[in-house]
């Protein structure tokens, strides 16, 4: 693979300046810091497609701003908003436009609630006179302009309410909102985490109109969460989370009236039993409401076309698969209503191009390859813009293509990722790319041609402050793992000696769809790994099957046996690893936090005749206790498929445990519960196997806060230490 040996031949050169120093990377300095990115926050392209606006934080002053820059010169325009002129507020931590940029909202005193929602104050700052209203006075969710930016809706205790900026009155949409019960305009917990997103209400095209889905959660199942904090009595957080296998939330689809105050529930001409709508979207047409309704299953997607008006519906798209179907943010409805839509329906994710009742006008892109991102369509000049691993599974490039599937252009450069943030008409795009020895490079360049304007931020500070350290490279290669190439990294001592043998640390996630084995930027991992190889280790990850952006087959043959070949795989290559003459096949681990902690307990437990030692970051131990849209997807019902899910359970290979065993988790995680990891001691104990463990109070699956990390990888470390690098 002619690009694996390319990366590798630039490392080897960048690595040649760098290991001329021998500055170590300390633990500290991993979570201090000191190796932070310069980055590009809250980019909007302003509507007339020769600006765009940053968010730009000053910690001298402890203030945030917006700023406005020309694409063409990259001089900063003016200052839109600045927090020191805000009476009512200290600063802002977001910003969203209205459609015609006269209004921006500001984010302010903004808490998570799980992994995307928020509860904050929000100010409506009017561009013309500066003045600056109150959305509410109590903290609220999703706040969002109407389209003529006259209203504000959002999310309060679970109702939906509509501010009119113009005459301050407040209009409460619903009225039944009941915590872990009735849900209005917001996702509940599983559709948050599993199908990643929060505002389920949408204004239509002229503001008349608002379409929200109601989550009935009622007969779902309660989970409980110790708070300890620091008063004298716990307390508890209680949330509704369907199990693999349990009830879901009943959900339905409502159209507000704004003009009648009416709420009227949606109609499709079909019977669902169990079922998702994990996307709605209103088309160019005022009138005429999308929606998806995927099957409990997951192989069923339908897309649907609702007259708002006749409350009538035509089935336009339905989408089916033997394994599961994947939903995305990619509908995009043309002027005339036609839509484009990505699909892997002829083996790889690619994009199609429909009619406005659903007949296949064409399909755009084509090949063994996949798409990774899709951008937009200008109409302009005929073109989808879109992002793709045409140039090799571990690299990103951004392309354009005819919207008939003819003169497609790669636009972007550089061998490694590459990400696009088109300017609002399409004629420029400001590409964010890295690879293994370049930190992110802002450039501007024409979306036409893929040239190159001018450079905006390049991180060459940081790069000549990592000159002062000893730097390993990260070497590419392909590994044959069960009749596959599988992709691999691997990260040597500086000071390598081929006639030496080292102990291996593998890392892994292997979840459906992922990549660890990546031609791009370190990540905080990245610079522990650094800071093992230092001390004498080799680092290593293969993505196996099951991972992504290598077809569907290769993704979807873990369908129904969630964890078998994945770990069947990681076991393999560290067979094989075990066999060169460098590394000691006697001190062999492997680490992986959530699914790669789930891998890393399983790969230990049965693959213990290579692996001396794992370390198990908030695992998932049994399938049976983890969500049901996650799960299910890629496993079943645990009712149809009971040893789809038990034979690939950690729990249930304790007594295969010969190694040394770190078990980590934070007791308020709401996503993988430390219920996992209890339970999971429980069968270790009741096995008599010997492990160490940590819980992290009050920590989520993140486990973050504080010194809390820093804390994490130094205990990780010292195990290693003491369980793979004693002849170190």
């Amino acid at each position: 693979m002619k690009y694996l040996q390319l990366s590798f031949c630039v490392c080897v050169l960048f690595v040649a300046s760098l290991t001329a120093q021998n500055k170590q990377i300390t633990l500290e300095e991993i979570w201090n810091g000191t190796f932070r990115t310069e980055r590009m926050d809250v980019l909007h392209s302003m509507a007339n497609g020769q600006q765009y606006s940053v968010f730009n934080f000053d910690r001298s002053t402890r203030s945030t701003s917006i700023d406005i820059y020309d694409y063409k010169t990259l001089e900063k325009v003016t200052t839109l908003v600045d927090s020191r002129n805000i009476s009512e507020l200290n600063y802002f931590t977001n910003y969203t436009f209205s459609e015609d940029e006269t209004k921006v909202l500001l984010a302010t005193n903004e808490e998570s609630i799980y992994r995307h929602s928020v509860l904050g104050n929000y100010f409506v700052y009017n561009v013309k006179d500066q003045s600056v209203v109150s959305v509410s006075d109590e903290r609220i969710q999703e706040p969002t302009f109407s389209p003529d930016g006259s209203k504000v809706a959002y999310v309060f205790n679970n109702n939906i309410y509509v501010k009119d900026l113009t005459s301050g009155a407040t209009t409460q949409v619903t009225t039944d909102g009941v915590k872990n019960k009735i849900i209005n305009g917001i996702t509940d917990w599983v559709y948050e985490e599993e199908f990643a997103f929060v505002r389920a209400f949408e204004w239509n095209a002229d503001g008349t109109k608002i379409a929200f889905i109601r989550f009935d959660e009622t007969n779902v199942p309660e989970f409980s969460m110790d708070v300890y904090g620091e008063s004298l009595y716990p307390t508890q957080q209680v949330f509704k989370y369907p199990k693999a296998g349990e009830a879901n939330s009943l959900v339905s689809l409502h159209l507000y009236d704004l003009d009648t105050k009416a709420i009227e529930a949606v109609k499709v001409n079909k019977e669902y039993n169990d079922f998702y709508i994990p996307r709605i979207k209103w088309t160019n047409d005022a009138n005429v409401l999308s929606a998806h309704y995927l099957n409990r299953k997951q192989n069923a997607l339908d897309l649907w076309l609702i007259d708002a008006d006749k409350n009538t519906s035509s089935l336009v798209l339905a989408e089916t698969d033997k394994a599961y179907v994947d939903v995305t943010d990619n509908l995009t409805f043309l002027k005339d209503n036609s839509f484009i839509w990505t699909s892997e329906k002829d083996g790889y994710n690619h994009i199609y191009h429909y009619s406005k009742k659903g007949e296949l006008i064409n399909q755009v892109t084509t090949g063994n390859w996949e798409v990774t991102a899709y951008y937009g369509y200008d109409e302009k000049s005929d073109r989808i813009f879109y992002q793709s691993v045409e140039n090799g599974s571990i690299n990103r490039d951004v392309y354009s293509v005819k919207l008939n599937g003819r003169s497609k252009k790669r636009l972007s450069q550089a061998v490694g990722t590459n990400n696009a943030d088109f300017s609002a008409d399409f004629s420029y795009f400001i590409n964010t790319f890295s690879n293994t020895t370049t930190p992110p490079v802002y450039t501007l360049n024409k979306a036409s041609t893929g040239d190159v304007i001018k450079n905006i931020k390049d991180n060459k500070a940081l790069v000549q402050q990592l000159s002062d350290y000893t730097i390993s490279a990260k070497e590419f290669s392909t590994i044959n793992v069960n009749g596959n190439d599988l992709n691999m990294w691997m990260i040597k001592p500086a000071n390598f000696d081929a006639s030496k043998e080292y102990p291996v640390l593998m890392f892994q996630y292997s979840g459906p769809g992922s990549q660890q084995v990546a031609n791009t930027w370190s990540s905080y991992n990245d610079y522990w790994y650094q800071h093992l190889a230092q001390k004498g280790y080799i680092i290593a990850c293969v993505d196996g099957r099951g991972t992504g952006y290598k077809g569907a087959a290769f993704k979807k043959v873990t369908y129904e046996q969630l964890g078998k070949y994945e770990v069947e795989d990681q076991i393999s290559a560290a067979k094989q690893l075990a066999a060169l003459p460098y590394v000691d096949a006697t001190r062999i681990g492997i680490w992986g936090w959530s699914f790669g902690g789930f891998m890393s307990s399983n790969c230990l437990f049965k693959g213990n005749d290579v692996f001396k030692m794992a370390i198990a970051v908030a695992p998932v131990t049994s399938w049976r206790f983890y969500d049901t849209v996650y799960t299910e997807r890629y496993n079943g019902l645990p009712q149809d498929n009971a040893s789809g899910y038990d034979d690939n359970s950690p729990i249930n290979h304790v007594n295969k445990l010969q190694g040394d065993f770190l078990l980590v988790h934070g007791s308020a995680d709401d996503n993988v519960h430390v219920q996992n990891t209890m339970r999971l001691v429980e069968s270790l104990v009741q096995a008599d196997k010997q492990f160490d463990w940590a819980i992290y109070p009050d920590k989520n699956h993140g486990i973050y806060g504080g010194n809390t990390r820093l804390h994490l990888y130094k205990k990780m470390t010292n195990f290693l230490n003491e369980n793979l690098g004693d002849k170190l």
